[in-house]
């Protein structure tokens, strides 16, 4: 038997039509990885990875289930089959469960357009064992930093397959090359560590060891002798690095799952204002070399660009095909999955309209408050909007950085700050959220 990630999907179907599967369809992912990790000037740790993973997915009536698994013997899949079948027959009927119809489907997909995958040869260990090291070796020059806790360096690659009854077919090729380091500055009790990385598709645009090393190293100094900052209401600056959570909780609360179940606090939203209305949300899958791009979503749906929310508006819910059957609604081209779990909605690369000030404009005209580099934990009532979490970053007083700031929790409600956000201009174009430094003008800050 063929073992190309085609093959295996057709072989999948045919095993589910066989088991009395009414309908079915199939997903194969063909993968490899590496990842080298480096320490003290030592190579602590080499990986490489090798593997096929199977999905199955059938349909009796409106009863389905899922199964996988990693061996592609024609005797494993004949028996995912009619363990996947028995399974069905079994479970809940679900009155929004099903394929796509024909007439849904993507067609005319153009896969070279959107550079997903880097032509050029896999990277050896010894390569990117150098990486690693050049990483290390620069964050250590940096005065202050006293060790690197890691500094490491990886490449993937994938094919992936999809194949359904009612006709659907169509795979593609990805790509990654990553490299991270985390710096640690200062010593005993007073240690503190930052880091720095990049990925992306292609080899040629990842951004050099010495300045992921160096940078890492910077950020660990800066958060030297931190204190608490003061309990009170200030302004609070998201840094780009961390902005783009506060849009994860905005496309987390219009996820047709979450208004399905009515537990979100933009149920009631639509065509409402919840961004300022110089803010566009734009949603793009077709970005070349970005590692959101995809041609058509998991349930075979072709993807496009559309406005989530335009001049501060929310346009749309991001659907598949369950959840907009649940809502009456049409399916966005937003279903994603593994090959052990069925479709959910997701989305893809999302940009938000940067704005006219610099970064560091948006530090002098804030006055006093706290301008946040890294976060943990968090308490979000998805239902309210209620958000706080534990944060750090840097003090700023009459518009200047003053001192570390560390051990405080900032506190709002996310309807509230999402309509004051102030962008800054500093998104990185080639993520696949680009989204700026966002200023909210009033939080509560919780510190000494």
């Amino acid at each position: 038997m063929s073992h190309s990630p085609r093959a295996l999907a057709h072989s999948l179907l045919q095993a589910a039509d066989k088991a009395g599967a009414e309908a079915a369809d199939a997903m194969t992912v063909s993968a490899t990885s590496i990842a080298v990790d480096m320490r003290g000037g030592r190579l602590e740790q080499a990986e490489r990875a090798e593997s096929i993973d199977l999905g199955l997915r059938v349909f009796v009536g409106r009863r389905s289930a899922m199964v996988s698994a990693s061996d592609t013997s024609e005797r494993t899949i004949a028996e995912m089959a009619e363990r996947a079948v028995a399974m069905a027959r079994e479970a809940p009927e679900d009155p929004h469960a099903g394929l796509a119809a024909p007439g849904q489907l993507a067609q005319d997909w153009d896969v070279a357009a959107l550079q997903l995958q880097d032509p050029s040869a896999e990277p050896s260990a010894a390569a990117l064992q150098e990486d690693a090291a050049a990483a290390e070796a620069a964050a250590l020059e940096v005065g202050g930093v006293s060790q690197v806790q890691s500094a490491s360096a990886g490449y993937g690659a994938q094919d992936v397959y999809l194949a359904a009854s009612n006709g659907f077919e169509g795979g593609y090729g990805r790509s990654s090359r990553g490299l991270s380091c985390v710096a640690i500055a200062g010593s005993g009790s007073g240690m503190e560590r930052d880091y720095d990385g990049d990925s992306r598709v292609f080899q040629d645009d990842l951004r050099s060891a010495g300045d992921i090393g160096r940078s890492a190293g910077e950020r660990a100094l800066a958060r030297l002798d931190a204190r608490k900052p003061p309990t009170g209401a200030f302004p609070v600056l998201f840094d780009e690095r961390i902005s783009s959570s506060l849009i994860g909780h905005l496309l987390g609360a219009i996820n047709g799952s979450a208004i399905a179940r009515g537990a979100s606090f933009l149920r009631d939203a639509m065509g409402e204002q919840i961004l300022p209305e110089t803010l566009s949300l734009i949603e793009d899958p077709h970005r070349p070399r970005v590692s959101g791009s995809r041609p058509f979503d998991a349930e075979g749906l072709a993807t496009r660009r559309r406005a989530i929310v335009e001049n501060g508006v929310l346009q749309g819910w991001t659907l598949d095909l369950a959840t907009a059957r649940k809502l009456g609604a049409t399916p966005t081209g937003n279903a994603a999955r593994g090959t052990s779990s069925g479709p959910s909605p997701s989305n893809w690369n999302i940009a938000l309209t940067q704005g006219s000030a610099s970064r560091g404009d948006l530090i002098r005209d804030m006055g006093t408050g706290l301008f946040v580099t890294s976060m943990i934990g968090a308490t979000i009532n998805p239902n309210t909007g209620d958000y706080s979490r534990g944060a750090a970053g840097l003090w700023i007083e009459n518009g200047e950085i003053t001192h570390a700031v560390n051990e405080c929790t900032i506190a709002g409600n996310l309807r509230d700050m999402l309509r004051q956000l102030v962008p800054a201009n500093d998104a990185r174009p080639y993520l696949s959220r680009v989204v700026p430094s966002l200023l909210v003008p009033g939080m509560t800050l919780a510190g000494a």
